[in-house]
């Protein structure tokens, strides 16, 4: 029995074709071209916080740009490509080294301030300690008795 088609190809036939399957570069095929510009970030929730683990391999710390602005945090990074070091001996046939930039940002309310959020940069990582605040209470409703 064949499996529906799409454009002509039975489905089966690319997932039992081993040799021709290719894992190598899954996040392109999920992010598209905007794979390398992607911030994988781990968020963990603590009792009285937020931790956040972002990867930025290849980024050095003066690259990365942290900013608080009417509640977002937002984290941006941006490189250019290293000088090339020109070898008589060899010639570069491949290139796939990021440069660009990128930028991410998170909602983390209007009552955390700058100085409240740590940051450190270590091995690629950017990790984030952001405290839990509540919100500012909207009072509530009262009614006002009118005398007369």
């Amino acid at each position: 029995m064949l499996l529906p088609s799409i454009f002509g190809e039975n489905l089966l036939d690319e997932w039992l074709d081993f040799p021709k399957m290719d894992f190598g570069d899954v996040d392109r095929k999920l992010y598209g071209k905007r794979a390398a510009q992607v911030m994988k970030t781990d968020v963990h929730e603590l009792e009285n916080g937020y931790e956040l683990d972002i990867d930025l391999p290849g980024f050095k710390k003066d690259e990365i740009k942290l900013t608080l602005e009417n509640g977002y945090l937002s984290v941006s990074a941006a490189k250019g490509l290293d000088e090339e070091k020109k070898d008589e001996k060899s010639k570069l046939i491949r290139r796939e080294r990021y440069s660009g930039s990128m930028q991410r940002s998170f909602y983390i309310g209007e009552e955390v301030t700058d100085d409240e959020i740590k940051a450190k940069y270590e091995d690629g990582v950017l990790k984030l300690s952001i405290p839990k605040k509540e919100a500012a209470k909207i009072p509530e409703k009262k009614t006002i008795a009118i005398e007369g």
